[in-house]
């Protein structure tokens, strides 16, 4: 009887933590398969990364740059929990510009130009030398569930792999179609195959999907252009790097861009051949980018618009490659370039590559939890633009997040959620999980109604305690965050306790009041104040920012007080909305499909009224 307990104890030890030794396997290797997969080996576990190329990992494969408006704020914050994308975009960086700079500094963005093959290579060079994540060239075409549970992955040419969660994070991979004009062909991008299989197997076990279009433009040969009759565009003087992990000191690039502007000849050549157009021909059905159209739907919306400007960006350093900024398009080849060469400076102008547009499936966001994982799943967790997002930096976003919620899941711990009043990776996620998505979403700033508490500056102060906690980042970097917020506080200390004479009200106030004035910068007290030289630009910038914003922040402050109270008000998973008699029929609708985890999802959902909310807290109450 003895040793039958034993057994039976030891069956159970290993059943039930067997699989905290399995792998995280991860389906696809653009920007969300890649962080995924790094957040899981920081974490301490193993990683599998299937993805059909191993030299196509984290291919930049549109635009050759990395942030911008709102996507800067991801970068850094990516960078804060450890992410990799913004030290990958400062080693391969071109040129730096911070967008935005006449606005106020909580939406200052920076951009980094990249050399696309590099940022490549520093990404795949990091994941190759890392000995918790193994590379295999396949496909995933479908998975297997046990008791409600993903337990293993199937696999086109190697058959089935255990796991102890799967990502699927596949891009535009599903069922991709490539349009060029009236011509097309099945892709996931250009020069690769699309994946066929899977979105059957995740229909068939209950998954609601949706098709969704993006494009991309031509790429033209730089010296083909005369670029004595373009606008010169570089970068700025005083760089803004991304991440605060120190790489070798190098020489900063300022790689030009060119500007050039659309005109009347090179919109009629458009015109008279929109019936050449895929999007306008009716052979794409799916919905495309609201806020980035084609050249053709720019034509067709803006009518009254003489031109557009577009930016000839260089694809890598010494590259005769040139991306078309702004000039999307899935009209034919020659329709393309007989626009192209309408174009002052581009009259010669020779097309290496045309735009195209590609169709390809993705699953509504309201089908996951906020870690991403999805409701009636276990263990099978969504990132990318399999989401319905566009754009590396919102996909890398949650590939992170999902990466170490699949380690949270597996070892059985709560998982990282970040709030609204966190960082916009919360807003975007908390936004694919109660909105309807039906256009690629694309973050804003004006998504993040606590963006003055969200800035670029302090992502590193607003998010590195919580990746320490979940192991995102070493002993060594948190401890330089340590470092760095006792500076910004010793600062602000130096600045609230030092009296200066205001020759404007011939009086003295101390500096954190006079620095309150919209012109007056930091600068400005090193004559008075020496040991402010001691500091660290970075520092000084977060300290006064911090002091300027100070009357907003604490109104903020409470705003998302209130917030955080509505998110803890839960709603039980198997709510029943229809007996809820006075909400409205759109509302309920809402809720059912979507059902939110809280209170405060629920009020964020389109169609649901602040009177449905009121509603639904008494009845839940």
């Amino acid at each position: 009887m003895k040793i039958f307990w034993i057994i039976f104890f030891l069956v159970f030890v290993l059943e039930n933590n067997f699989n905290t030794t399995l792998p995280v396997l991860i389906s696809g290797g653009g920007h969300a398969g890649v962080e995924a997969a790094l957040a899981v080996s920081r974490a301490g576990h193993k990683a599998v990364l299937v993805t059909q190329n191993k030299l196509a990992i984290a291919r930049a494969s549109c635009n050759p740059a990395i942030g911008g408006l709102a996507k800067g704020h991801l970068v850094k914050e990516i960078d804060a929990l450890g992410g990799i994308m913004g030290f990958a975009a400062d080693i391969s960086s071109l040129q730096f510009k911070v967008l935005n700079k006449s606005k106020g500094r909580a939406v200052w963005s920076p951009r980094a130009q990249i050399d696309k093959i590099l940022y490549s290579t520093t990404i795949i060079n990091t994941i190759s030398n890392d000995k918790n994540i193994t590379i295999i060239e396949d496909t995933v075409v479908d998975f297997t569930v046990d008791k409600g549970v993903v337990n293993s992955v199937i696999l086109s040419k190697m058959g089935s792999v255990n796991c102890s969660a799967l990502i699927v994070a596949s891009g535009t991979f599903l069922n991709g179609i490539i349009h060029l004009g009236k011509d097309s062909f099945p892709a996931g991008r250009f020069g690769e195959p699309p994946v066929k299989q899977l979105t059957d197997s995740l229909r068939e076990k209950g998954f609601r999907v949706g098709r969704l279009k993006t494009g991309t433009p031509p790429r033209v040969a730089k010296n083909s252009v005369n670029l004595d009759k373009t606008i010169l565009a570089l970068g700025d003087k005083n760089i803004s790097y991304f991440s605060t992990k120190h790489s070798p000191k190098k020489s900063v690039k300022n790689e030009p861009c060119y500007i050039v502007n659309t005109n009347i000849n090179s919109h009629n050549v458009l015109f008279d051949s929109l019936k050449e157009s895929a999007l306008y021909s009716g052979k794409i059905t799916a919905i495309g980018p609201r806020y980035c159209p084609s050249i053709e739907d720019k034509i067709v919306r803006f009518s009254d618009r003489p031109s557009h400007q577009l930016f000839l960006e260089p694809e890598w350093f010494g590259s005769n490659q040139l991306y078309v900024n702004g000039f999307s398009t899935s009209m034919p080849y020659n329709v393309q370039l007989n626009s192209l060469q309408k174009i002052k400076g581009l009259e010669n102008v020779e097309m290496i590559r045309p735009g195209y547009a590609i169709e390809y499936d993705y699953f509504p966001s309201s089908q996951l939890k906020a870690s991403l994982e999805s409701k009636h799943i276990n263990g099978l967790f969504f990132a990318g633009q399999i989401n319905g997002t566009s754009g590396y930096e919102e996909a890398a976003a949650q590939g992170l997040m999902a990466g170490i919620n699949a380690v949270s899941f597996m070892m059985g711990t709560d998982p990282l959620v970040l709030k609204r009043s966190d960082a916009y990776i919360g807003v975007l996620i908390d936004d694919l999980i109660t909105k309807d998505i039906d256009e690629p979403y694309r973050m804003f700033t004006s998504r993040a109604e606590f963006r003055l508490s969200l800035r670029p500056d302090n992502a590193q102060q607003r998010l590195s305690k919580k990746a320490y906690q979940h192991g995102l980042i070493s002993n060594n970097r948190f401890s330089k965050f340590n470092l760095f917020e006792e500076n910004v506080l010793q600062i602000k200390n130096i600045l609230s306790s030092t009296r200066i004479f205001d020759t404007t009200l011939s009086t003295h106030k101390t500096a954190s009041k006079l620095i309150l004035a919209p012109k007056t910068s930091i600068t400005s007290f090193y004559k008075d104040i020496p040991s402010l030289s001691s500091f660290s630009e970075h520092e000084l910038f977060s300290a006064e920012t911090d002091l300027k914003y100070k009357g907003y922040l604490v109104k903020e402050r409470k705003r998302a007080e209130l917030l955080f109270s509505m998110e803890h008000a839960t709603i039980p998973t198997n709510f029943n909305y229809t007996k809820v008699i006075n909400l409205s029929n759109e509302a309920r609708e809402k809720l059912k499909r979507v059902r939110p985890e809280t209170i405060g999802q629920a009020s964020r959902i389109a169609g649901v009224s602040p009177a449905d909310i009121s509603v639904l807290v008494l009845f839940i109450r």
